[in-house]
Formats: C-alpha cells, structure tokens, sequence
C-alpha cells in the first residue's frame, strides 16, 4: 500500500453491514494474538449485540480503503459503575496483511477525537504483554503507562501480562 492509498483511507461509524469485514479482522487476533483475551471468535449475534451497544457515547468506526474495511476500532466503558462514566477503553484492530501502514493510527486518532467530543476525560489502553507496536502508538498519542497486572490473562498455554496506558483529555 502506498503513500497515496493510505491518505484514500476514511474512518466513519461502523454499521452492521461492516460486522462481517470486522469479525474476520478480530478472528485473526481471537486465533493468533493476545491483542484480545478472547479465545473463540464471537458469534454472528454476539457482533449485533456488541454493535448495537455501541453507539452514542461508545461508538464503533471502521477505517476503509475504496469501501473494504481495513480496520475497526471501539470506545467501551472502562467500568460499569456510574462514577466511571466518563472513562472509557479503546480498542484498535487492524486488518493483519496491513500493519504498520498508519491504518491504526488514523483509528486511534479519530476515536480520540470522539472521546473528547463526547465529553469523556479519561481514555484506556489496556494491552497484553509482547504488543510493542500497541504501546508505541498509544505513547506517541501522550498515553502514560500507569501499571502492570501481573499473569491476569492465560492464553496459549502461558500467563499474560496487561500494561494500563491512560490518556487524560484536555
């Protein structure tokens, strides 16, 4: 993908004719990565109920490339309990053949901006240990590593650490 493919990439708010092209994309990390906890893909079900809890204050965006959805990203509620409303976590996947192209950047960039625009203060990255691309695109937003859990996730047969990165918005 050259220079001039990656400034053709939009981001809008995802709608359920992207579900398929984002469930591929998250079954690629389900499979293969401890990007996610998950250990099997979600249903086609579970994508409508994680869609349809994701709007107004906790969108969902695609990014796409000549309308192929070459990566998604999500803000979630960090924590159910009311006091912490206005914290959310995001979420960033992109579609495994293109990597370090930018595509996450624009996705974190945009979900940053919604957080803001939507009133949140706090945002969190939550990422698994051996995920350095992850952390150096959340530092290189002004994220700051806050803590370590320690061995809280098993996947592949061995213990995972989870980094917490915070980004306080203005």
């Amino acid at each position: 993908m050259d220079s001039e493919a990656i400034s053709s990439i939009q981001t809008r708010f995802a709608t359920p004719a992207d579900l398929q092209a984002i469930a591929a994309i998250y079954a690629h990390y389900v499979e293969h990565s401890v990007a996610t906890f998950a250990t099997t893909p979600p249903s086609d079900v579970e994508w409508r109920g994680w869609l349809d809890s994701h709007f107004g204050p906790h969108p969902a965006i695609v990014a796409t490339l000549d309308d192929r959805v070459v990566g998604w990203g999500s803000l979630s509620n960090w924590n159910k309990r009311c006091a912490y409303r206005s914290t959310v976590e995001d979420s960033v996947y992109v579609h495994a053949d293109l990597h370090r192209r930018g595509i996450g950047r624009m996705v974190l960039a945009r979900l940053i901006e919604l957080a803001g625009a939507l009133g949140h203060r706090v945002v969190i990255g939550q990422i698994a240990d051996h995920q350095v691309a992850s952390e150096r695109l959340h530092e290189a937003f002004g994220f700051r590593r806050v803590g370590l859990l320690e061995g809280v996730g098993h996947k592949f047969d061995r213990w995972i650490d989870v980094a917490i990165f915070q980004l306080t918005l203005p």
